[in-house]
């Protein structure tokens, strides 16, 4: 049995203002489930809360990852549990390559499982990175460049997964890694997500769009409005959207049928 990440009823506000209004999702090892949802629905939001930001206050409800409750937890200790975060706007990091960036995150969680470690050797390391960039159809000479320093959309996000590569969480999520991308990225870093979701990972993809699920398919798909998630379903859900937007849906909760 893997890990599963459990949300329970979930409130969280920013600045006392309420975002998040009872949220309930389940998320489990192996399995994709997609986040639609239109501009200030709170998806977003629902991904910084998760992995701890400190300007979303959590009102109500439990976030439970592998069977721990994560209130108390911060940032670096979910992380180092396996969750992990693909930013939709990932910051630039001169000074710092991606290689060596990579290298010391490999550390920090090897030494919170063994303080005597030593750290990966550098010649595995590079075979693994290697490995991995090649499955991302990534240029070798990216893991000599400043993290995120002048790179385009496309080389961001594949940042991104290349990262969720080297650290293999049990459960990302994945705040809009669409956004920017052209045809010919977004289905690389598609692929790429597609790949290592197996039986090891998790996925929350959080977008606006179907485009992204043609490459990355998900078993269910869940539609976030007003802070809660709504209605939830098939591959066939998100196509329904596509074709009729949210029109139908906010009739549903008018009517008080959702």
């Amino acid at each position: 049995m893997g890990a599963a990440l459990e949300i329970r009823n979930l409130h969280v506000s920013v600045e006392g203002q309420p975002i998040l209004k009872g949220v309930n999702l389940v998320v489990k090892q192996g399995e994709i489930h997609a986040l639609m949802g239109p501009n200030g629905s709170g998806k977003s939001t629902l991904a910084n809360t998760l992995m701890g930001h400190p300007a979303y206050e959590v009102t109500g409800g439990q976030m439970i990852f592998d069977g721990v409750d994560m209130a108390e937890l911060g940032t670096d200790e979910r992380s180092r549990m396996g969750l992990f975060l693909a930013f939709q706007y990932p910051v630039a990091v001169p000074g710092v390559t991606v290689a060596n960036f990579l290298r010391n995150a490999l550390n920090a969680r090897r030494k919170v499982d063994n303080p005597e470690d030593k750290g990966v050797p550098i010649p595995q390391f590079r075979k693994m990175m290697i490995e991995k960039m090649d499955l991302l159809q990534m240029d070798h000479s990216f893991g000599g460049r400043y993290l995120n320093e002048g790179f385009s959309g496309g080389e961001k996000k594949r940042a991104e997964i290349l990262q969720m590569a080297m650290l293999q969480p049990k459960i990302a999520i994945m705040d809009e890694t669409d956004s920017g991308l052209d045809i010919d990225a977004l289905r690389i870093v598609s692929e790429g997500v597609a790949k290592l979701s197996s039986e090891d990972l998790g996925v929350l993809v959080i977008t606006h769009y179907q485009r992204i699920l043609n490459h990355i398919r998900p078993q269910y798909v869940h539609i976030m409005m007003d802070g809660q998630i709504v209605e939830s379903g098939g591959p066939d859900l998100a196509l329904h959207l596509e074709e009729q937007g949210y029109d139908w849906l906010r009739e549903k909760q008018a009517n008080g049928d959702a």
